[in-house]
C-alpha cells in the first residue's frame, strides 16, 4: 500500500507528511532551547558572584556564525538544484554545506580543547587566578630548556601537573567492597618507586564456612595486590550474605513469637519487643571484613589528584573511602604561567561586609607574596586611574570588571611598555583562537611564571570546565547540545548526498522534499547559534 501525501501535499494543509512532522519537532526544539535561554538569563541576573563577561574568544564564534549562515544558503541552493533537476549542482552545494558543518565542529573542538587545558583557582581570600599549570621535572632535568623526556610521568605515562596532594604514608586502609582498582595499582607503583613495601599489618583471620573454624586467609606481611583485595572482598560478601540470611530468619522467628505473646497488637506497638538474638546462630556466623589495613614500610611519599582525596594533617581519605594515615607534606599548586587575575569576587564580598574593596584587594595573599603580580597590579591601578579621569568628563566611571580584573592582554601591554588602551593591538590573530602564545610572550617576560600557591590557600580549583562555575556549566551544556544537532543534521544531509542518487533517478521530487525537510532543520540549527553567539560570547 502506498503511503499518501509523501510527495503530493494534503489539500487541507498544503503540506506533505514530513513537513508537518518537522514543524512539530521544531516546535519541541524551540521549547527546549527557549528553556535554556530563559534559565541562562535568570541565572545571570540573580548570580551571587561576578558573572563572566566576554570570557570566550569572539573571533572563532564570529567565524562560526558566518560559516553556519553560508551553509544555510547553500542548503537552499542544493534544494533548488534538485527542483531544477541539476544533480551536479546539488552535489556541489550539499558538499559545501557539509564542509561548513565540519569547519564549525573543528573550531568548536579547538575552543573546547583550550578550555580543558586552562586552569582556574579560587583562593581562600576570594581572589581568582587563571593560567596554566606546570609539569613536574625530574631532578636531573634542565629546568630552563626541558625536553619531553625530562618530565615526570605517572604509571600510565601521563605528565604530572604540579597540582598534587603529597602524603608520607605509614599505612593504607582499604574499604573491602569499594576500593578502586586503578588507585590500588597506583599506590603499589608509587611505593615501589620509593623502595617501600605495602603489606598486611596483621594476620587476616576469617571463618569462611558456616560452622567452620577460623583460619588465616592471609598472613601478616602479604604484599598488597588487586588479587588479594578481590579475594578478601569475595569472602566478605559471602560472609555478609550468610550472616544477613541468618539474622533475617531469626528476626522472622522473633516476630512470630511476639505476635503470639501480644495478640491483637499492631506491629509498631510491639516493635521494641522484637530483636535479633545472635546466640541462636553464633556457631553459623562467618567473619565479615569491611576494611583491611596495610602498612607502608618504610613510610613512602604517595601523591594524589586533589579531586580524588580529602587531605588532612595526619589522615587523608580517597573518594573510594580508602584511608591514608601519614603526614601531609607540602603540596603547592604551581602555575607555569599566570595570564589573568580576578579580584571581583573578593571586592564584592568586601562591599557586602561594608569594607573598602581596594584595601581588601591590597591585603590579598597573592599580592603580598608575589612581586611580579604586585607590579602588574600597580600598573593596572595606574591605567584605571587614567581611565577614571577620562570617563569622569562624561559622568561615567570604570566598570567593576575594569577595576578588579587583569587579563592576559594587560600583562602583554605592560611588558611591551604600552597602555591599557593599546592592549587589543598586541594580540596576534592566532591568539584570538588558540589563546596567548606563551612561548613568544616568555621572551619579554609578559606573564608571571612559576607562581606557587600553598595548599591551605586553595579554596577551589578546576579547569575551565562545567565544574568551575554556573556560566561554564551552561556554556558547555548549550553549545554541546547545539553541536550534537549540527552533527545529527550533517549526517542526514550527508546521507542525501552520498546515497540519494537512486532516489533521485526513481523519484526526484521525493528526494527534493526530503532535502527541504533537512534544510528546515539546518536553518533551525543556524538560528539557535545566532542566539547563542551574542548571549555567550558578546554579553
Amino acid at each position: 500500500m502506498e503511503i499518501p501525501y509523501v510527495v503530493t501535499p494534503r489539500k487541507d494543509t498544503g503540506l506533505i507528511n514530513s513537513k508537518i512532522a518537522i514543524w512539530l519537532f521544531l516546535a519541541s526544539e524551540v521549547m527546549l532551547f527557549g528553556g535554556f535561554f530563559s534559565a541562562y538569563v535568570f541565572l545571570r541576573v540573580d548570580a551571587d558572584y561576578p558573572w563572566p563577561e566576554r570570557a570566550l574568544p569572539v573571533i572563532p564564534g564570529l567565524v562560526n556564525t558566518f560559516v553556519l549562515i553560508a551553509s544555510s544558503v547553500t542548503v537552499v541552493f542544493a534544494w533548488a538544484s534538485l527542483k531544477l533537476r541539476k544533480w551536479r549542482h546539488f552535489q556541489a552545494y550539499m558538499l559545501f554545506t557539509l564542509v561548513c558543518a565540519a569547519t564549525f565542529m573543528v573550531l568548536k573542538g579547538i575552543e573546547y580543547n583550550v578550555k580543558f587545558h586552562h586552569q582556574a583557582l579560587r583562593m581562600a581570600d576570594g581572589a581568582i587566578i587563571e593560567g596554566h599549570l606546570g609539569y613536574e621535572l625530574k631532578e636531573d632535568a634542565d629546568k630552563h630548556h626541558p625536553k619531553e623526556e625530562d618530565y615526570k610521568t605517572d604509571h600510565k605515562g601521563h605528565k604530572i601537573e604540579e597540582d598534587r596532594i603529597y602524603v608520607e604514608a605509614t599505612s593504607v586502609t582499604f574499604n573491602t567492597v569499594r576500593f578502586h582498582k586503578d588507585w590500588v595499582e597506583e599506590i603499589i607503583a608509587e611505593a615501589k618507586g620509593h623502595n617501600a613495601k605495602v603489606s598486611l599489618a596483621a594476620d587476616l583471620k576469617m571463618v569462611t564456612q558456616p560452622g567452620g573454624k577460623e583460619e588465616t586467609l592471609f598472613p601478616a606481611g602479604t604484599e598488597l595486590s588487586v588479587e588479594v583485595l578481590n579475594k578478601i572482598a569475595k569472602h566478605h560478601l559471602e560472609s555478609r550474605a550468610n550472616n544477613s540470611n541468618l539474622r533475617t530468619e531469626d528476626l522472622r522467628a522473633a516476630w512470630k513469637v511476639a505476635k503470639k505473646e501480644y495478640p491483637g497488637k499492631r506491629g509498631w506497638e510491639i516493635a521494641d519487643k522484637v530483636a535479633v538474638d545472635t546466640s541462636h546462630f553464633a556457631d553459623k556466623l562467618m567473619t565479615e571484613v569491611p576494611s583491611v589495613a596495610f602498612k607502608v614500610d618504610p613510610p613512602a611519599k604517595l601523591e594524589f589528584l586533589p579531586r580524588d582525596v580529602k587531605e588532612g594533617p595526619t589522615q587523608s581519605r580517597l573518594r573510594d573511602e580508602t584511608v591514608i594515615d601519614g603526614k601531609l607534606l607540602e603540596s603547592p599548586m604551581v602555575f607555569h604561567y599566570v595570564d589573568a587575575l580576578d579580584f571581583r569576587n573578593l571586592a564584592m564580598k568586601a562591599k557586602e561586609r561594608k569594607l573598602d574593596p581596594m584595601a581588601e584587594v591590597e591585603k590579598s595573599w597573592i599580592l603580598a607574596n608575589n612581586k611580579e603580580i604586585k607590579a602588574a597590579w600597580e600598573w593596572h591601578k595606574g591605567e584605571i586611574a587614567k581611565l577614571e579621569a577620562e570617563l569622569k568628563k562624561e559622568s561615567r566611571e570604570p566598570t567593576f570588571t575594569e577595576r578588579y580584573r587583569i587579563e592576559w592582554k594587560d600583562f602583554v601591554a605592560k611588558a611591551e611598555g604600552k597602555t591599557r588602551e593599546d592592549r587589543d593591538k598586541v594580540v596576534m590573530a592566532k591568539e584570538q583562537i588558540f589563546g596567548p602564545d606563551y612561548e613568544k610572550r616568555a621572551e619579554i617576560h609578559a606573564f608571571p611564571s612559576h607562581v606557587e600557591i600553598p595548599r591551605e590557600e586553595v579554596a577551589f580549583a578546576s579547569k575551565f570546565a562545567p565544574a568551575w562555575n554556573t556560566y561554564y556549566a551552561i556554556y558547555f551544556t548549550m553549545t554541546g547540545l547545539h553541536g550534537l544537532h549540527v552533527i545529527g543534521g550533517a549526517l542526514v544531509l550527508a546521507y542525501y548526498l552520498f546515497f540519494g542518487k537512486k532516489m533521485y533517478l526513481s523519484n526526484p521530487e521525493w528526494l527534493a522534499n526530503r532535502v527541504e525537510i533537512g534544510g528546515l532543520f539546518w536553518h533551525f540549527v543556524d538560528l539557535v547559534w545566532i542566539f547563542l553567539f551574542p548571549l555567550l560570547y558578546l554579553m
